[in-house]
């Protein structure tokens, strides 16, 4: 597995714990930005981590941003993308079960070390149940698609 990373300036000090993180746990990921904590615009970095993912160098993406919020807003503009905002665990599990989500974005003003690596792990360890949710992800596609 290898998982695509970026942030803003309001979401940096999360992504460099959460990088750490991955680090322990042996999985691979690719850094697409921001390095510092000067002032970016949260949508050149939603876009770079998820063309990574897009184009199939990656599989899953974790976002960063003061909120969380507006990076999971572009991050949603990207066609393929299924992106969840989440600060706790149940959403960072369910958007996987029941949402296929592919992407994980998180507020570095809003959640703390600890449950940020909590929902990383839970949400990259959780497999899609596919069933009766496949057909609800079929029409997130469809209207992705315009039809």
């Amino acid at each position: 597995m290898k998982v695509s990373l970026g942030c803003d300036h309001g979401g940096f000090a999360l992504k460099e714990a959460v990088k750490k993180h991955l680090e322990e746990k042996g999985i691979e990921y690719i850094d697409c930005g921001t390095y510092s904590t000067d002032s970016v615009d949260y949508p050149d970095y939603a876009r770079a981590a998820c063309k990574k993912i897009t184009d199939g160098e990656c599989e899953f993406g974790l976002l960063f941003c003061s909120t969380g919020v507006g990076i999971s807003i572009a991050a949603n503009k990207v066609p393929g993308i299924r992106c969840c905002c989440a600060s706790e665990t149940y959403s960072a599990k369910y958007t996987r079960l029941h949402n296929n989500a592919n992407v994980l974005a998180m507020g570095g003003k809003i959640v703390g070390e600890g449950i940020a690596f909590e929902m990383v792990d839970i949400f990259l360890s959780t497999e899609f149940e596919g069933g009766r949710h496949q057909r609800r992800v079929d029409k997130i596609t469809a209207i992705e698609e315009n039809r």
